[in-house]
């Protein structure tokens, strides 16, 4: 008897669902914030008049010299406040893998293949266009992330009505696509390591995981020790933000009996407006500030530096995410929801090519040192992440009317108890709701129809008594 097929990408349960429905609002909101962070970057630093103020403000230094810890903002904006970012990705990843869609191997195994492979194919149409172009390999990595919060505000932006099953694959997309960034960051772009430091932020680390384990509570705690930590990993000469992602992954997400919200889910509730609206809109501020006249953008296709960037978050995204999908879906005797067509995972990959926020970042470490190619693959990554924002809207659209009915129906309470109605089709009680619902607007349309019907034949009898008197 042949193995039952399984259906990809179909409707949440109901506790994931308000999980999703909650983080991409805070992520969508964020994501506006973000967009209009970078288009005051672009302005602030091609308006001629204000050029110069840019530039003295990013490389304005501030912080204690003596302990090391004497940087520019825009250090401050990449290496400090992108370490909130990273704390909130790892609560993420911890809430996935212990209470999401992670948890089940099978299903994990769709949004970690379609991930790896869309990390993995940019990074192989960057290195070949690199070696057939004489560029610098260097930037391999560049395009290989996805920002889900300039994605969601594209879709906010373009108003499409996409399905909360293909948000949460492109949330966990991101989410696991953050997770190996961090690992790139790790592994490929630390040289020098401080082993004295190092050690520091080890024991900080074990010291804030106790904690945890010991119940303490009070932000005044965790707080400090959370800077301490920081400083420590980022004079270790390992990249800052890992300490974000490891503090992270430390918090309890598994609810017990007496808790509403698990400490992770508590905490990323708060941290995340944090990160959504201030530190990743300020990274943006200081790091998108490249100039754009036509022909830096001309340029960005002459080298194969910046088109390896440019091809990476277009095609290769796209093919590697898509690809990754189906074949998942193919050799494991998956079928796609009924309610969707491969089109649209088409679409949805090809908005993942939006990779601002961490792509930047990278590019900074790739290039360290070349502040003129730092600025070409940053322009790179802005018309990369544009060209895929532009044709994600274009696919969307015309499938939008599709998305609108499905969320519709996904958003409909009939009953009106809170819970949408489609997942309580099973319910025997939501049933006799809605029988005693329809029961009570029969009677009304009984009474009403018994009104009117009343009132035709006073019109009718009334109607008929002046006919006779204007024949007599």
């Amino acid at each position: 008897m042949p193995a039952p097929t399984r259906k990809v990408l179909g409707r949440l349960s109901l506790p994931e669902r308000t999980f999703v429905t909650d983080a991409l609002r805070t992520e969508t909101v964020g994501g506006v914030l973000l967009l209009i962070a970078a288009v005051a970057a672009l302005v602030w630093a091609n308006v001629p008049a204000l050029h110069s103020s840019y530039e003295s403000v990013s490389h304005y230094h501030l912080g204690p010299a003596a302990l090391g810890l004497d940087l520019s903002i825009e250090h401050w904006a990449a290496d400090g406040l992108l370490a909130i970012f990273f704390f909130v990705a790892g609560i993420e990843l911890k809430r996935e893998l212990v209470a999401g869609d992670l948890k089940d191997p099978r299903a994990a195994a769709l949004p970690v293949v379609a991930a790896l492979c869309g990390m993995a194919v940019p990074a192989l149409v960057y290195t070949l266009t690199n070696v057939t172009g004489g560029g610098s390999l260097s930037g391999w990595a560049v395009p290989t992330a996805t920002d889900i919060a300039f994605a969601l505000a594209v879709l906010a932006v373009i108003g499409t009505w996409l399905p909360s099953a293909l948000r949460a694959f492109l949330l966990t997309l991101a989410v696991v696509d953050d997770l190996f960034a961090i690992l790139i960051i790790a592994v490929f772009f630390t040289s020098d390591i401080d082993f004295v430091a190092l050690g520091g932020a080890a024991v900080g680390l074990a010291v804030f995981w106790v904690l945890l384990r010991k119940g303490v509570r009070g932000w005044y705690v965790y707080v400090p020790l959370a800077l301490v930590i920081w400083a420590l990993m980022y004079n270790s000469g390992i990249h800052a933000t890992i300490a974000g992602v490891a503090m992270g992954l430390m918090l309890r997400c598994t609810r017990q009996e007496d808790e509403k919200l698990s400490p992770g889910e508590r905490i990323e509730h708060l941290v995340r407006p944090l990160s959504a609206g201030l530190a990743v809109p300020l990274f943006a501020l200081f790091s998108a500030g490249v100039s754009v006249s036509g022909g830096a953008l001309g340029d960005v296709f002459t080298q194969p530096e910046t088109l390896g960037v440019v091809l990476g978050l277009v095609v290769g995204k796209v093919l590697g995410i898509f690809g990754g999908t189906w074949l998942t879906a193919r050799f494991t005797r998956a079928s796609l929801s009924d309610d969707l067509q491969w089109a649209d995972v088409f679409a949805v990959a090809t908005l993942a090519g939006i990779g601002f926020t961490v792509s930047l970042l990278i590019g900074e470490l790739a290039f360290d040192g070349d502040a003129t190619l730092t600025d070409e693959v940053k322009a790179a990554v802005l018309l990369g992440s544009l060209t895929a924002a532009t044709l994600a809207t274009v696919l969307l659209k015309l499938r939008n009317a599709k998305y609108r009915r499905l969320y519709e129906a996904e958003e409909r309470d009939d009953d009106l108890d809170g819970i949408p109605d489609v997942y309580e089709e099973d319910d025997p009680a939501y049933h006799l709701r809605m029988a005693a619902i329809y029961e009570r607007k029969a009677a009304e349309h009984r009474r009403i129809a018994e009104l009117k019907t009343a009132e035709r034949l006073a019109e009718v009898t009334g109607g008929a008594g002046e006919e006779d008197d204007r024949r007599a």
